[in-house]
């Protein structure tokens, strides 16, 4: 028997992917758009170069070649939309949280901002005092890019110029007047003397060092027209590690705190940064001035972000409910007033609210009270509910509009069921309507919570914190949140600024609402299995 193979087919081209060339317009702004990034990168590189921060230098140009291989490269379109919002994202977000968690391990605040190497040059430069019968050096004020520089004329008639940070430097091209005072500089302004009172105080601050070594002195003037040599009391031996103080011989060591410290426990004002581990932890729980005010902050907290959800999500949703009625009549007008509150910025609604509650002439006490003076920001207490009232009056509209778009979502043939079946408005609203509503509105409750647990603008605008709590020496106030408890500490006018206990703080807060969320979320799929 004869078998017949089957006919051979051919396997299938392959279609080359054609990829959409750019017209001659987009061409161009791809062009312009990249040639002005890397002009700004070229630019970040060179500063960085001149900075010597190889390892931001290196991540830099890595980042700058990557955009140019993205948008260059044919093909890869998903690449090119979510390469920016990427790169936002982790500048503005990862990174900021990663400094932050650097910043949590440190000591870096007043006084401890920079390298010991800035620290020992700043209390030199600070303990200054005038050499006794010092030369008296000749000298003309002048400006360059807004910076004031001494011309020095020496008693032996060598011109130089320098000015804070930078040394003396001989010139030889300076113009003289008839005493042989140098008086002009070809590239600097000289200034008048209308000018130099003008700008006394700045220039009274200049501090012109004669070398890069601090203990060979400054020139410092008192009337810019004279200046004198002075030198540092405090003398810092490299070999030893110390500063000692050479009208009292008193010795300062470096303590291991970023200090240096006497042996009778006196410390220079400036110190340096230095990695302490978990001690900005351990302090914002055992020292007492912070522990104490930080527990009542974290309840606070805790009770104004619960209170807030719960009586914005209930007027919200109750007046939500009540022009959802279908025959109701300029039902438009009545949901255009109802979110006015809402297009009105926190931050300046604060600032009115706090005129309107003033004690003495805000509006309140003497329209509604008679003239009363009812404490509202001042006393604890009313102050907590004044700041409760005016987060309601500026949250509510946002529920509003949640609930009336869900209200709207609910299929109507269950609630007809429901009325067929003689289930009454509250039985009808309770068993059908909340329970279905739930589900929708659960993660924005979530999301509610965790802005008003960060609510910084009411708070700040409002009562900036106060009053004050009087069992502390911290700027910590009754009406603090966490947020502005640390913004207190790192930014405030309190006793010192501390960024490293803030950025401890801070991270503490991310746990915490981050450990919130995950279980409200786990409950919200709860709802969700069981509708």
């Amino acid at each position: 028997m004869r078998t017949t193979e089957p006919p051979r087919t051919l396997p299938p081209k392959r279609s080359r992917t054609r990829y959409p060339t750019d017209s001659i317009g987009g061409l161009l702004a791809k062009i312009i758009l990249l040639g002005i990034v890397d002009a700004f990168a070229v630019y970040v590189l060179i500063v960085l170069f001149m900075q010597e921060k190889w390892a931001v230098l290196l991540l830099a140009a890595a980042v700058t070649l990557l955009i140019n291989w993205i948008y260059l490269r044919r093909g890869g379109l998903p690449a090119k939309y979510l390469a920016p919002g990427i790169f936002f994202l982790l500048v503005f977000q990862v990174f900021v949280m990663i400094f932050s968690g650097y910043v949590a391990f440190t000591n870096y605040g007043d006084g401890h901002n920079s390298t010991k190497e800035d620290a020992v040059n700043a209390i030199q430069l600070s303990a200054q005092q005038r050499v006794p019968d010092s030369p008296a050096y000749r000298i003309s004020i002048v400006e360059q890019d807004g910076e004031f520089s001494f011309l020095t004329t020496n008693p032996d008639g060598d011109v130089s110029i320098g000015t804070t940070g930078d040394p003396l430097e001989e010139v030889s091209d300076a113009a003289t007047d008839s005493t042989g005072k140098a008086t002009e500089l070809e590239g600097y302004r000289t200034l008048q003397f209308d000018e130099v009172l003008a700008n006394q105080a700045e220039i009274l601050e200049v501090t012109v060092p004669f070398s890069d070594d601090p203990d060979d002195g400054t020139l410092k003037t008192s009337d810019g027209s004279t200046a004198y040599v002075y030198s540092p009391t405090l003398v810092y031996d490299e070999a030893a590690d110390t500063f000692t103080n050479t009208q009292t011989g008193i010795v300062y060591t470096d303590s291991g705190d970023g200090t240096f410290v006497s042996e009778d426990g006196e410390e220079l004002g400036t110190g340096w940064k230095i990695d302490v581990g978990f001690a900005n932890f351990v302090k914002a729980f055992t020292d007492e001035n912070i522990r104490g005010p930080l527990v009542q902050v974290t309840l606070w907290t805790f009770t104004f972000a619960l209170v807030s959800v719960l009586s914005t999500f209930a007027l919200g949703l109750f007046l939500a409910n009540a022009f959802n009625l279908p025959n109701l009549r300029g039902k438009r007008i009545y949901r255009i007033l109802m979110i006015l509150p809402y297009a009105f910025p926190a931050f300046l609604a604060g600032l009115v609210w706090s005129g309107l509650l003033n004690p003495e002439f805000g509006y309140v006490n003497n329209t509604f009270f008679g003239g009363a003076d009812i404490p509202w920001l001042t006393d604890p207490l009313l102050a907590k509910v004044s700041v409760l009232v005016v987060n309601l009056w500026l949250g509510f509209p946002y529920m509003f509009l949640v609930c009336t778009g869900a209200l709207q979502s609910l299929p109507e043939d269950v609630n007809e069921a429901a009325r067929m079946d003689g289930a009454s408005p509250w039985k009808l609203f309770t068993t059908i309507k909340l329970p279905l509503l739930l589900v929708s509105v659960a993660p924005l409750l979530i999301a509610s919570f965790a802005f008003n647990f960060n609510n910084f603008n009411v708070i700040y605008m409002l009562t900036d914190g106060g009053p004050r709590l009087p069992e502390t020496t911290a700027n910590v106030g009754a009406t603090d949140i966490l947020i502005t408890m640390v913004y207190e500490i790192a930014f405030g006018s309190g006793v010192g600024r501390d960024y490293g206990l803030a950025s401890a703080l801070s991270i503490i807060i991310f746990f915490i609402v981050a450990a919130i969320s995950i279980i409200s979320f786990r409950q919200t799929k709860a709802l969700e299995e069981i509708h």
